[in-house]
């Protein structure tokens, strides 16, 4: 057996399949999205079987781009959990063939409820085909299993309309990035849209001398805070420079003696900045694009903290 072979075969198979289903796409797709768009209620997908499975997915893809959304398994709807299906919501059905027991006995007391039936069906002279209000086409002309059997080629057509569906819905309500971060917290991607500079910089302490003091009184200033780095203030509490691990190397590279030698003659001016209630994202790109660890925290420009590189990195958002 080509094992290599068979792989690139199902793969073609099945982009294939997808690829036809663009030619099914008509009028009532479009009706589909103004109904579940205009409806005061939920979207209520079920299915039996590998359609179950993806009924699930398409409901977790609703609800992460700003469509209510419940999934409900056919069978179990049939023994009592037809409950969940309230007055306002629209009812998407999943299936194959259309015709199997569970969805003749469940399309019957959905629109006995008045509740508007979506159908996702290969067949659409089936049972569901035919008694659905609104039907999107998934057919493909055959699995991508050897036997014909195993779902493969007819669940991935099923997985990609209701991907169309999220997508032209979200499109169409007009649901931004800063929407999606909202449905997100937890993730990377939500980090990125939401998380700020003032969520990471007060988790560190803010390392602070003053121009004339000792170049000791430095060193233990960032030694202590653990930051790399401390800012130097003048007597108004305006920031007049920083100064990094980096500036004390070079400092005892050139001086021989630094008893001396005070804040101000070593520091580095024109620190890089960062508003606190700048996305986090920002402020590592500022530091990537300087080859620097540390950003000078300021609010209305006056200092309030230090942020490192490493407070990004660990949140994952990079």
């Amino acid at each position: 057996m080509d094992i290599i072979a068979l792989a690139k075969n199902t793969i073609l198979q099945e982009s294939e399949s997808i690829k036809k289903l663009a030619d099914y796409i008509d009028s009532d797709f479009e009706k589909v999205i103004k109904t579940i768009f205009e409806s005061k209620g939920r979207v209520i997908v079920t299915g039996i079987g590998k359609s179950a499975n993806i009924s699930q997915k398409i409901v977790a893809t609703f609800n992460s781009t700003g469509t209510p959304a419940i999934f409900m398994h056919a069978a179990d709807a049939i023994h009592g959990d037809l409950g969940i299906v309230q007055e306002d919501d629209v009812v998407i059905c999943i299936s194959k063939s259309g015709n199997t027991p569970e969805i003749k006995v469940l399309v019957p007391l959905i629109k006995s409820r008045g509740n508007k039936i979506i159908g996702i069906v290969s067949s659409t002279d089936s049972y569901l085909g035919i008694n659905s209000d609104f039907v999107l086409k998934s057919t493909v002309d055959k699995e991508a299993c050897p036997n014909n059997l195993a779902p493969t080629n007819s669940t991935t057509a099923q997985l990609v309309i209701g991907d169309a569906l999220a997508v032209c819905l979200l499109e169409y309500r007009g649901f931004s990035s800063e929407d999606f971060a909202k449905f997100h917290p937890g993730g990377a991607l939500g980090k990125k849209l939401y998380m700020r500079v003032s969520d990471l910089y007060k988790n560190n302490e803010s390392p602070k001398v003053y121009e004339n003091e000792n170049v000791k009184n430095v060193i233990v200033e960032i030694s202590s805070k653990r930051l790399g780095a401390t800012v130097v203030l003048n007597k108004s509490e305006k920031i007049s420079g920083i100064i990094t691990d980096g500036d004390i190397r070079r400092m005892l590279q050139k001086h021989d003696s630094f008893e001396n030698l005070n804040a101000k003659d070593i520091m580095s001016l024109n620190p890089k900045t960062v508003d606190r209630d700048e996305l986090a994202i920002n402020a590592f790109q500022i530091m990537e694009s300087n080859n620097i660890t540390q950003l000078v925290v300021v609010k209305k420009e006056k200092y309030v903290g230090m942020i490192h590189l490493h407070d990004i990195l660990k949140e994952g958002i990079v």
